[in-house]
């Protein structure tokens, strides 16, 4: 599978890129015709960083920023874009004047949480919300949905690949979209063209990897 893989390098930096592998691949919610990894983007330290000063200029000016919440993985870009925010002089209601990155659990209803420890880094702070990639905004309206819960106050939502632009009148920023992939689409499961053709799906995916059947 891996050698149908397509690079695509971003708009504003050419050592930020994804990579596309074309076929037939089920997430959680809907079935899609190219697999985004982003895996060197989330793990190697000069390619998160850079992510991190495109997605800092993409969110633009924000009142406040005190917390980072990292989705999927992107904990190492969370803490270069915290470093981006802290360099940038944005204010912060924290005492100690640093911003905090957290990673949230999920329970067995698939809700976000946070252990007791970890609420004075949600409750009354200014969010940003940070994915790997978004393909139906399904987790990010459950994401929010969690963080208000906890008493967080949701800033910016981003993400380094989504299709989705808006959530609950929330602009989701981006350093790739769909435009970006010639031909990319996903479907409901039921009108998965794949599917109608009986080609059987290669693997269930999400932002951490791919599991082949």
């Amino acid at each position: 599978m891996e050698s149908r893989m397509v690079k695509f390098y971003s708009k504003e930096s050419n050592m930020v890129a994804i990579h596309a592998i074309p076929g037939h691949f089920a997430t959680s919610h809907s079935h899609i015709n190219y697999y985004i990894d982003i895996t060197s983007l989330k793990t190697r330290v000069q390619e998160a960083k850079e992510v991190a000063k495109v997605l800092y200029h993409k969110i633009g000016r924000l009142s406040y920023v005190d917390t980072i919440i990292c989705m999927d993985g992107t904990e190492v870009i969370g803490t270069f874009l915290a470093e981006e925010f802290e360099r940038g002089d944005y204010a912060s209601t924290n005492r100690h004047e640093t911003i905090y990155v957290v990673e949230p659990e999920f329970n067995s209803s698939n809700q976000l949480m946070f252990r007791d420890n970890f609420k004075p880094c949600i409750d009354g702070k200014h969010i940003v919300l940070l994915s790997a990639t978004t393909t139906t905004g399904k987790t990010i309206v459950r994401s929010l949905e969690g963080i208000r819960y906890y008493g967080g106050i949701v800033e910016s939502v981003a993400s380094v690949f989504s299709t989705v632009r808006n959530v609950e009148n929330m602009p989701v920023v981006s350093i790739f979209n769909e435009e970006d992939l010639p031909g990319y689409a996903a479907y409901q499961a039921s009108e998965c063209p794949f599917c109608m053709k009986g080609h059987r799906i290669e693997a269930m995916v999400n932002s951490f990897g791919y599991s082949k059947f």
